[in-house]
């Protein structure tokens, strides 16, 4: 089946407006860009936000905190926006994320982490992880939970929501509930199906991704560093449960869900579901593609489920 229409429609719109693909773009351009993507984000939601600042490896990080109605203690969730690790900001995600937190009733934590090329990797790790362990210890100061707190991202913030998952439980802590993964960057392999099937225009494509990692990783040998590519990870036992939302027309897909199937393999408790006809992104389009709407549902009841397991 070719992707859904509302996809199509927005393919010929990105189409007719000349938007190049990121790796003819230079990283000025590429970020200009982007901030195109929020006026296919439907109106925001209304929700009590604050902007501030908090402790991290190299100086402050900005975050935006999103608070519900509702009595508190709320659950927690940090999050981590897409764009590939060079492009995006807590603005890009701000509408989706307003969503979730009205849905889901918790206290959500949107991360501004350094961005490649300026600040290659590990940067934008550290600055994620650091925010978590802040958020878990400050979470009652936030109206939360600090028994329940979760990481949540898209695309390359869903790799670096995977990435923290497993450095908290290698590094004893901050305690997880769960992992909330949207189409993620879960491994450097640009030979998978979805790769060969959808590398050319789907909106992202395989030179896209290729120009991604080249600035999030410079001149540095990947090897088989986990906190970079979690599906490099000796051992996945023991995290805590993940939702893992893929895209059929997504290079990404394939190693999404190959992760959602080592997770099970590990033993650890996995809602999958891979979004018909959808392209990658679609969690910042969905005021143009609305059939996927049911993303920040999907999203919100494996998180609920995630929390009654530990209540």
């Amino acid at each position: 089946m070719p992707p859904h229409p509302e996809a199509q429609q927005l393919l010929a719109a990105l189409g007719e407006a000349g938007m190049p693909p990121f790796e003819h773009m230079t990283v000025p351009q590429a970020r200009a860009a982007t901030n195109g993507f929020i006026d296919l984000q439907g109106p925001p939601e209304d929700i009590a936000t604050e902007d501030r600042t908090i402790p991290g490896p190299a100086g402050s990080i900005p975050v935006r905190i999103y608070t519900p109605a509702g009595e508190g203690p709320a659950p927690v969730i940090v999050y981590f926006h897409g764009g590939g690790w060079v492009v995006g900001d807590v603005e890009i995600c701000d509408r989706p994320v307003r969503q979730i937190a009205n849905r889901s009733g918790a206290v959500v934590v949107s991360v501004d982490y350094r961005l490649a090329p300026e600040h290659v990797y590990p940067a934008a790790f550290d600055d994620c992880y650091a925010a978590t362990a802040w958020v878990a210890a400050h979470a009652a100061e936030l109206g939360g939970d600090p028994r329940l707190v979760a990481t949540a991202g898209d695309s390359a913030g869903g790799n670096l929501a995977a990435a923290v998952a497993l450095a908290a439980r290698d590094r004893q802590g901050p305690d997880l509930v769960a992992q909330l993964l949207i189409y993620p960057v879960t491994d450097f392999d640009f030979t998978t199906d979805s790769y060969i099937e959808n590398g050319e225009g789907y909106l992202l494509t395989k030179g896209s991704m290729q120009w991604f990692w080249a600035h999030y990783l410079g001149a540095q040998d990947l090897g088989k560093d986990p906190c970079a590519c979690p599906a490099r990870a000796d051992d996945l036992a023991g995290l805590p449960p993940a939702f893992v939302a893929t895209a059929e027309f997504d290079p990404l897909r394939d190693e999404g869900e190959a992760y959602a199937d080592e997770l099970r393999s590990a033993g650890v408790p996995v809602t999958a579901k891979r979004y018909a006809g959808m392209l990658h992104g679609f969690a910042w389009t969905l005021g143009a593609t609305p059939s996927g709407a049911a993303l920040i549902d999907d999203l919100v009841s494996a998180f609920r489920a995630a929390l009654d397991g530990v209540r």
